[in-house]
């Protein structure tokens, strides 16, 4: 009897070790590709364009589509979207750090409330979802899609309309590009002055 515990044990011991060595190599292959920002992109959107190619050659799981745009709607939202929102922030000298209003506020940098690299992991990941589901039969409910395809382009212009207004409102730009680059010089004092490039 106590054999049979040793030996189930052991078993347990090893099945745990292994599993813990695959999360292991899983994560060290994600940190190698934490730099690669161009081609981590590429790839999804290759991803994203065999997902498309075949949704559109087997025409069907237009329900496991319009999930999937939803799902990346949201996710794009939140890449947008600062990590406090000024909106919601009622007690912001408590809470730490906002955003700047006014051009003689000091600056503070844009902080997302979902970083470039997790978007990235979550659309890769549900796309490769709805691509699995695309080979399953139970996955494929009949519907008209033109209502979908109408349905997700009224809710993503409403979305985007309310996000921009947002960002107007509160005077954030979530993308780098246009944006000022600040460079510091050092004046003869010794005094170091950081100025616009």
């Amino acid at each position: 009897m106590e054999e049979e515990l040793l030996n189930t044990g052991a078993r347990k011991g090893a099945v745990s070790q292994a599993l813990t060595r695959l999360g292991q190599i899983y994560q060290s292959t994600l940190d190698r590709w934490t730099p690669h920002t161009r081609c981590r992109w590429l790839g999804t959107l290759a991803l994203l364009l065999g997902f498309g190619l075949r949704i559109v050659t087997k025409q069907g799981w237009y329900i496991v589509t319009y999930a999937l745009g939803i799902y990346h709607l949201n996710l794009f939202i939140a890449f947008l979207t600062p990590k406090i929102d000024p909106a919601m922030d009622f007690d912001a000298e408590e809470n730490g750090p906002e955003l700047p209003t006014r051009a003689n506020e000091e600056f503070r940098p844009f902080i997302r409330r979902l970083p470039e690299f997790k978007f990235w992991y979550s659309v890769t990941k549900s796309t490769l979802i709805g691509l699995v589901c695309t080979f399953f039969e139970f996955c494929n409910i009949p519907v008209f899609w033109p209502i979908l395809v109408m349905y997700f382009i009224t809710l993503f212009c409403i979305t985007m309309k309310r996000q921009i207004k947002h960002m107007i409102k509160y005077r954030y730009l979530p993308f780098t590009h246009g944006k000022p680059k600040y460079q510091g010089h050092e004046e003869p004092s010794g005094k170091v002055i950081i100025s616009p490039k």
